[in-house]
């Protein structure tokens, strides 16, 4: 038996059976993942974002029972992500394949998937946003606590002790795993981006 999706499994399990916490869990949990995952790929538009990962987590749901765990369950939500994704530019005559995005690279998908990621003109822009995908997609990819810890702090600004509410612990722990945390996006980052 693969233990390594294990976690994902047991959940999932615990959805079909009806598990209210089982619920609260996995939307806390992949909502802000999966809108991440989703922003830079509708135009970073938080009406749009919303929309389509509220439309991912409607057809996930009907499908839970068909998740085996033969990839993590971020992946397996981030294809029916993909799909409405994908839906949102063909309704807009579109088509989803114009976004190209850095972490759709096979290559660069499976680092992160593999893992447990100031000139003023148009180049330099250009690669500040390929940057600030790849930053977000090395978020989306480390523990659910080091990715949430780092936005609410770096991203968002938020205070240790509001970080440390956040995930229900102690401001001195906080400040533990945000070292861990950073540690790991800094691997993670170093082995998608090369070094």
């Amino acid at each position: 038996m693969d233990h390594q999706h294990a976690d994902d499994r047991r959940l999932v399990e615990r959805l079909v059976q009806g598990n209210e916490h089982a619920f609260d869990e996995f939307v806390d949990t992949y909502y802000p993942r999966l809108y991440r995952f989703a922003f830079t790929r509708v135009g970073r538009d938080p009406e749009a974002t919303q929309d389509v990962v509220q439309s991912t987590f409607a057809a996930v749901i009907r499908k839970l029972g068909t998740y085996r765990g033969e990839a993590a369950l971020f992946t397996w939500l981030c294809s029916f992500c993909r799909f409405e994704v994908a839906a949102y530019w063909r309704r807009r005559g579109k088509s989803a394949a114009e976004v190209e995005l850095i972490e759709d690279d096979e290559f660069i998908r499976g680092s992160l998937e593999s893992l447990g990621a100031v000139v003023d003109s148009t180049r330099y822009s250009f690669e500040r946003e390929e940057l600030a995908r790849l930053v977000w997609s090395v978020l989306d990819h480390l523990p659910v606590r080091y990715g949430n810890a780092l936005n609410w702090k770096y991203i968002q600004g938020r205070s240790v002790r509001e970080v440390a509410d956040g995930l229900g612990i102690s401001a001195k722990a906080a400040e533990s795993l945000l070292t861990r945390a950073r540690q790991a996006f800094r691997d993670g980052f170093a082995t998608v981006a090369g070094g």
